[in-house]
């Protein structure tokens, strides 16, 4: 459940929209689904099995699995490269949580009562525009998520995701039920499902295949470090199975949660970064209970967006441990506290630069 939780993030809600609106649509989607599971799929199964066989940070893993073979340990600088995407996302990647948890604190404390296009769209900016707001709110994310790892990811991660990936899934089963029976459905279906291949070309393949890796979260040393985590007794093909089911699932209905309401508010399918943010809060503004939907959507968001940098930070964690002999303590907070620095030119760049 914790590699769910990690496969099952930002990547899902937040970037599989915009990244579909920005490549038109059905055919986007398909060529995905042929990546995720054509190309997904073994990978992810392999970053499993070198995991647990061999029990250790993706370097340290590879090393051993390669010695029992005989060959060369020099293939640990594969684990080394996959230890530095995953670090270098991790920077880009707290700041995008920090809006999700900065538009959690709006659903609190107003409900997005009366949002309409233009104020939505005014806030997203406003919040762009200013550093330190996006700072604050990338060392609470940071925070939460340092603390996880300094307790180690065996003591609550794997019982709240078992709990939280459930919610996250059904309220947006329940939003996307509640936008079935609202203008824009039919657009969003027909935009979905309705391929246009003249729209395939080589840079959507490699967005696809982009999109692919960032959504199942292979590539990126966390699998790995999770499949040491994993019981010797649990099927590595049926774990990689549920893991592509449950991340493919949720990228699907956020699509039915997000076009929707695109195609009702007459906004941009190609809309960027900022899509679910400009469109969410004026869903919610006009749902009846709404704010109840939205304190909770972004709650849950909040809690993949978390899990998620989780599995992006525990591999440095135990590489570090493992490599300069310090405690889980110290290597946690001297990750996080790089992470952060790094983050800060991430957040100037949407306002300064």
């Amino acid at each position: 459940m914790a590699a769910i939780g990690f496969a099952v993030g930002l990547g899902n809600i937040w970037r599989f929209p915009y990244m579909t609106g920005e490549n038109g649509g059905a055919a986007f989607v398909i060529v995905y689904l042929v990546c995720a599971i054509g190309i997904g799929v073994p990978i992810l199964i392999a970053e499993i099995m070198i995991g647990r066989r061999g029990g250790m940070s993706p370097p340290g893993a590879i090393a051993n699995v390669a010695t029992e073979s005989g060959r060369t340990t020099s293939w640990s600088w594969v684990g080394r490269l996959n230890l530095a995407t995953a670090f270098l996302i991790e920077v880009v990647y707290c700041v995008v949580a920090g809006w999700v948890l900065y538009y959690l604190y709006l659903a609190i404390t107003t409900g997005f009562s009366g949002v309409d296009s233009a104020d939505a769209g005014v806030a997203f900016n406003a919040m762009l525009g200013d550093p330190w707001l996006l700072s604050f709110w990338t060392v609470v994310g940071l925070t939460i998520t340092g603390g996880i790892v300094y307790s180690g990811v065996n003591k609550g991660i794997e019982n709240a995701v078992r709990v939280l990936m459930p919610m996250l899934f059904v309220l947006l089963v329940i939003i996307a039920i509640y936008n079935a029976f609202a203008d824009g459905f039919a657009e969003a279906v027909s935009y979905l499902a309705t391929p246009d291949f003249s729209k395939v070309s080589g840079a959507m393949v490699l967005d696809a295949i982009g999109q692919a890796f960032f959504s199942v979260g292979v590539a990126m040393a966390g699998m790995m470090t999770f499949g040491a985590y994993l019981p010797r007794d649990i099927s590595i093909a049926k774990s990689a199975i549920i893991i592509i089911l449950a991340d493919t699932g949720v990228a699907l209905v956020a699509g039915l949660v997000i076009f929707p309401l695109v195609f009702r508010f007459g906004l941009d399918p190609a809309g960027g970064a900022g899509l679910i943010f400009m469109t969410l809060p004026q869903a919610f503004a006009g749902m009846e209970g709404g704010i109840v939907i939205a304190i909770l959507f972004f709650l849950l968001l909040s809690v993949a967006a978390i899990t998620s940098m989780v599995g992006l930070i525990e591999p440095v964690v135990r590489f570090t441990e493992e490599t300069l002999a310090r405690s889980r303590h110290q290597a946690t907070l001297v990750v996080v506290a790089a992470i952060f620095v790094l983050s800060t030119i991430s957040n100037l760049a949407y306002n300064h630069w």
